[in-house]
């Protein structure tokens, strides 16, 4: 990070042109692209007048989107295998035991659970939303649940990959950052988990009720029967999201293991869906479109392709770009040195990291958000005599969780690009992903933030 000084006047002046932008940008529905576009050309002339040169600031861009290769690239292949997972039937698959088996549950609560579970064996919040939750969303909208209730629910439990998983990047970046044990931060960890995601639940399971599948009974034999007739229908075919979740568990790279299930897809397309060479790579392009006899079918059996991706991609990269000179201008660093030099209590030391972490996450990203308040509260931590397993509680409790409720950070980009609901949507339903920092907060005014954690 440079150590040029930057006038404090100055730092405030774009933090708040870059926020007037991006909420112009959502009040008056334009893409971000030219928010985060107009911010950067703002920000360069602000920091090339505070000493910074263009050479540097290109770099900073050059470098943090060289370290997002692969992220561009994962984007750019999950925009592929959706479409291939619905043409090869592994989607329908999905719906079509859904529908038989899960008539009699409710519905949000069981989803809810479902994708904690999985989310934390593949270690991937993306992953999950892109995988079992796209399968989810299409087994929903099927029965009229509105879809921005049901990936409210996908969100909240997808998320618990980014927050506990333990092959998840973003947690072993924090217990890296912060200097402790996974098993220790599990164990601060579950004091407010468990409340949390006992309210969570029973939210959902209360409103899940006025969408009893048991009560469509007729609109379930139309789905299957619909499905049936326009899909070669086989439990084998869950093998490949099956194999996806087990080699992620494993430690293999996200792109990869789903690189692996687009080859194996394409290949069940062809030879068992009868789709041809050039219907497969239409499907990749410009994604999907149900071409079944039955319009209520086409309608839910949509989505993907590459062509999708695209002003994700500008957004993306824009964001990047933007986050990448604000860290390295140190734009954000002496303005949480001023909020840390004022703490007095325990008590308050775990909320301002609260605010620290969760402000880091909505001006950057989830890995400042973890960074910044890791390496900066640390030591102070030690100060006032609090084990570093809270610092970690308390960030993966804010700054990881509060991502896809924010509409300009990534993860709320990528999933816009996935499932086409925006941020504003779904958020109210994401519950876990706004409780968790409100438990927090509560327990730690409460209870009294004891040493041992």
């Amino acid at each position: 990070m440079c150590n040029k000084n930057i006038q404090e006047r100055h730092r405030y002046i774009v933090l708040i042109f870059t926020f007037m932008a991006i909420l112009s940008s959502i009040v008056f529905k334009a893409s971000l692209f030219y928010a985060f576009t107009i911010s950067i050309i703002f920000s360069t002339c602000v920091f090339v007048k505070n000493g910074f040169s263009i050479t540097e600031l290109l770099v900073m861009v050059k470098n943090s989107l060289l370290d997002c290769r692969q992220l561009l690239t994962l984007i750019l292949l999950i925009g592929a295998l959706i479409p291939v997972w619905f043409s090869s039937g592994v989607i329908p698959t999905i719906m079509y035991y859904g529908f038989k088996y899960m008539q009699h549950m409710n519905i949000l609560f069981t989803i809810f659970i479902l994708t904690s579970a999985v989310a934390v064996f593949i270690g991937s919040a993306f992953a999950t939303i892109s995988t079992i939750g796209i399968a989810s969303l299409g087994l929903a909208k099927a029965f009229g649940i509105p879809d921005y209730i049901i990936l409210g629910v996908i969100v909240s439990g997808a998320f618990l990959a980014d927050k506990m998983s333990p092959i998840s990047g973003l947690v072993n970046l924090t217990l890296t950052t912060v200097k402790t044990s996974y098993k220790n931060m599990l164990s601060s960890m579950v004091k407010i988990l468990f409340p949390a995601y006992l309210i969570a639940g029973s939210v959902y399971f209360y409103i899940g009720q006025r969408y009893s599948l048991g009560s469509n009974s007729s609109n379930i034999n139309r789905y299957t029967t619909a499905i049936k007739k326009s899909f070669v229908i086989s439990p084998l075919f869950l093998l490949i999201p099956a194999v996806i979740f087990i080699v992620s568990f494993l430690g293999v790279k996200i792109v990869n293991s789903l690189s692996l299930g687009l080859v194996a897809s394409v290949i069940l397309s062809m030879t068992v869906q009868k789709t041809s060479i050039w219907g497969v790579v239409m499907e990749i392009t410009t994604g999907y479109v149900g071409n079944t006899k039955y319009e209520y079918l086409n309608k839910v059996l949509t989505g993907g392709g590459i062509t999708s991706m695209v002003e994700v991609l500008l957004i993306m990269g824009g964001a990047i770009s933007l986050n990448s000179i604000f860290q390295g201008t140190g734009l954000i660093k002496p303005i949480v040195d001023k909020v840390i030099s004022t703490i007095k209590s325990k008590e308050e030391l775990v909320i301002k990291t609260c605010a620290i972490s969760g402000m880091s996450t909505i001006a950057c990203d989830q890995t400042v958000g973890i960074i910044l308040p890791g390496q900066l509260l640390r030591h102070k931590y030690e100060e006032l005599g609090v084990e570093n397993r809270i610092l970690a509680r308390t960030i993966s409790d804010t700054g990881t969780v509060i991502a896809p409720l924010v509409p300009w950070n990534v993860n709320s980009l990528l999933i816009l690009a996935v499932t086409g609901i925006s941020t504003i949507k779904y958020a109210p339903y994401a519950l876990l992903c706004y409780i968790l920092p409100i438990v927090t907060i509560l327990v730690t005014c409460i209870c009294k933030v004891k040493k041992a954690g």
